[in-house]
């Protein structure tokens, strides 16, 4: 008897768009995996040489201190490593607690869509 396995569905997908990566979170992400997401991230940006990262928060619609820092370790950590970070996809709720959570808004640019963040990120690297 062959038993069927069920596979879940990833919970970040991380895609290269020329020298762009474009990091889709779709779902909330726990402690530990944020540091895993932030981790990996990092190493690709360096290992490909990318000048550009994509963070994509449209599907997740709560945001708390941990994950805010966690972005923010992650933008400074790429641009030490020589990428431009653009988060798109921002809902309201979350752009608002990542104002009262203390995301510095100088380490990231923010755009509404992917659309914008590749226009962001083709203006500045050029």
């Amino acid at each position: 008897m062959t038993t069927a396995i069920r596979q879940e569905p990833p919970l970040v997908s991380i895609l290269r768009w020329g020298t762009y990566l474009i990091a889709s979170i779709h779902t909330a992400l726990d402690d530990d995996q944020l540091i895993r997401f932030q981790r990996d991230l990092v190493q690709q940006v360096g290992r490909d040489g990318t000048h550009g990262v994509i963070i994509d928060l449209a599907a997740i619609d709560v945001l708390d201190s941990f994950a805010a820092k966690a972005l923010e370790n992650l933008a400074r950590s790429a641009g030490l490593r020589g990428a431009t970070t653009v988060i798109v996809g921002i809902h309201p709720d979350v752009a608002s607690a990542m104002v009262r959570l203390g995301l510095h808004a100088d380490i990231a640019f923010a755009a509404l869509d992917l659309d914008d963040g590749i226009a962001i990120l083709d203006d500045l690297v050029q």
